[in-house]
């Protein structure tokens, strides 16, 4: 798959993936369409995230993100741009009042390949930490190793997660602030195990346009209210403070996705990723 390559222009939506069957035919959704596509094309080219044939488990939590991932992949599947299989999975975790019926009823009348799994981590977190803590931490990771399991049992090569453009750089200044390092999600990594891949397609994409999306398309949005209703975490912190940076000069979250790709390691100050000791001006 190339980049360069023209999004394919099918000639009927009568063959279409059937949660875009009464999707609007407006001018700025189709031109909300094509960018996200665009974009996930892109992410998918230049980390080499397709393998012909490989099997992907995309996680489905029932939140605006993950709705649009399945939605984007499914798109690219019939215009015959992604040549993998994939199989939604949604983790139940038993937080109270999930309605457990929105998201079987949703894959299967859109006839989506998928696997329910329930898990009681819920139960786990709350038990683990004290009122107020966020759960986020180890609410994701109990979460992720069930989901690698899931993956494993369905013979998948991959777990494709929902995180976009604002999650990345919430996490890159997280660490920067809180952690004193320069790190983030990369789009793809490999689980410690070396048996996984962790993809992450929406890398590139507006947390501003997967919402229009999904507002656009009616998905049965599911919020989380384990950690949803926790307020005053260092990620909201993060979200206000690059909304302010985006509001003051438009653009700032396009220009700031595309440094953590182009990081010169020659100027940084880590010395386990460049050798200062051995730089040294030639004698005259």
């Amino acid at each position: 798959m190339s980049i360069a390559a023209p999004i394919v222009e099918m000639e009927t939506d009568e063959d279409c993936p059937a949660l875009f069957r009464d999707a609007p035919s407006g001018v700025e959704f189709n031109k909300l369409r094509k960018r996200l596509i665009r974009q996930v094309r892109e992410t998918l080219d230049i980390y080499g995230m397709v393998r012909p044939g490989a099997k992907w488990l995309v996680a489905l939590s029932g939140g605006k993100d993950s709705y649009g991932l399945l939605a984007v992949l499914m798109d690219l599947k019939w215009r015959g741009l992604l040549p993998v299989e994939l199989l939604a999975c949604n983790l139940d975790q038993g937080q109270p009042n999930f309605p457990k019926h929105i998201l079987p009823e949703f894959l299967t009348s859109n006839g989506i390949a998928h696997r329910i799994e329930y898990q009681d981590t819920y139960s786990i977190v709350t038990d683990k930490l004290p009122q107020g803590a966020t759960y986020c931490s180890l609410c994701s990771r109990l979460r992720r190793g069930h989901l690698y399991r899931i993956a494993r049992e369905e013979g998948c090569s991959a777990l494709v997660l929902g995180h976009h453009r604002e999650d990345i750089l919430e996490t890159f200044f997280m660490n920067l602030f809180h952690g004193g390092k320069l790190a983030t999600m990369p789009p793809k990594l490999l689980n410690d195990e070396g048996d996984v891949e962790v993809l992450r397609p929406l890398a590139l994409c507006a947390e501003g346009d997967l919402a229009r999306f999904a507002e656009a398309l009616d998905f049965p949005i599911i919020p989380c209210d384990l950690c949803g209703s926790q307020d005053g975490l260092q990620r909201n912190a993060m979200k206000a403070m690059l909304d302010d940076f985006e509001r003051k000069m438009p653009g700032r979250k396009d220009v700031m996705i595309r440094a953590l790709g182009q990081i010169n390691p020659s100027h940084m100050l880590d010395p386990k990723l460049f050798d200062f000791a051995a730089l040294a001006a030639k004698e005259s």
